[in-house]
């Protein structure tokens, strides 16, 4: 039983680590235009985001955690070492398209090898299947959350200039300077909201493989224990705050040319759909979200403007993500099984 219970809290440990590494990864989901606009230093601007990422460990539910949690794989068929050979395969991707400075999804890596590491451990009886699953849901807003998120900065950024049509040029940007501070502490909100309570559900899904339920849930409910929600916020907090640079300038430069007000629309845009997701318990893409919401707010000037080129290498990472994560966690799984693990 002692040695058991090591193994968890090393898979949990495992699954914060994967939360660090979610923060400076997606740091560029929340700075990136806050900085390219230079509103902020990108000292400050982690700083910033990182607060909000553990704020959002206040008042947003875990909707989110529940849906990876038990909404993915069934956590009773399952081993802890299928969750630990999941987190390998999401931790690998997320180390590799950090080196390459791509934009991709931490979410699609986590549930890309929780399938892979459970159908090489168990097989398709695990997974939880059906249209209208959690996992058929998450795989339809692979498509539909940059679609959303490019539809929403669209409508923001054209609906922002017409409001401020008769007002001169340095006006706008003295004024969005400071309004994206509220827009970027928003969009940061929604990113801890959402992308924290994938860990908890996986630290959830350790504990009921595990039969220790007890130290999953407050008691008497089925919420979230307290200390897991406040250990995950803490984790991608400490991870934003360590930057993700190479991806930062993917984000902010590489895909279009950003001002303050454009900057603004985006952040804006990002936050109203993250939050909407958080809220209907769906796991969508952070990354994928203001990537759309940024190519948005450039299209409305010119197509031109965006640089399609580094869309089309963005969306190559996107297609690979869960195929790549479940290859390299379902390796992790027979590479256990061949030492006896």
């Amino acid at each position: 039983m002692e040695m058991h219970i090591s193994l968890v809290a090393f898979i949990i440990i495992v699954a914060l680590v994967f939360d660090y590494i979610n923060g400076f990864h997606d740091a560029a989901n929340s700075i990136a235009t806050v900085v390219s606009t230079r509103v902020l230093s990108p000292g400050a601007a982690v700083a910033w985001a990182a607060f909000f990422n553990f704020v959002a460990a206040f008042g947003f539910g875990t909707h989110v955690a529940k849906a990876i949690g038990k909404g993915i794989v069934d956590p009773t068929g399952i081993t802890p070492m299928i969750i630990l050979a999941a987190l390998i395969g999401a931790i690998t991707w997320n180390l590799i398209t950090w080196y390459w400075g791509l934009p991709s999804s931490s979410s699609h890596a986590l549930i890309g090898g929780l399938c892979g590491a459970t159908l090489a451990g168990v097989g398709p009886s695990a997974l939880i299947l059906g249209a209208k699953s959690k996992l058929a849901i998450t795989i339809y807003f692979i498509v539909l959350s940059p679609l959303i998120g490019f539809a929403l900065g669209g409508i923001f950024m054209v609906g922002t200039i017409w409001l401020f049509r008769r007002w001169h040029p340095a006006s706008i940007d003295k004024f969005f300077r400071r309004g994206q501070l509220i827009s970027a502490a928003f969009y940061s909100l929604g990113h801890g909201a959402n992308d924290a309570q994938k860990t908890m559900g996986i630290i959830v899904a350790v504990l009921i493989a595990s039969k220790r339920t007890d130290l999953a849930f407050q008691s008497g409910t089925e919420e979230v224990a307290w200390w897991i929600i406040l250990l995950c916020h803490l984790a991608i907090g400490l991870g934003t705050l360590s930057g993700g640079w190479r991806i930062v300038k993917t984000m902010g430069q590489k895909i279009t040319k950003l001002k303050p007000v454009g900057g603004f629309c985006a952040e804006t845009a990002g936050a109203v759909a993250l939050a909407l997701a958080s809220s209907a318990g769906i796991p969508v893409s952070t990354t994928h979200t203001i990537t759309g919401s940024i190519m948005g707010v450039g299209s409305t000037a010119s197509f031109s403007t965006v640089k399609w080129g580094v869309a089309e290498n963005i969306l190559w990472a996107w297609i690979l993500t869960i195929p790549a994560a479940g290859l390299v966690a379902a390796l992790s799984v027979y590479i256990f099984r061949a030492f006896g693990m």
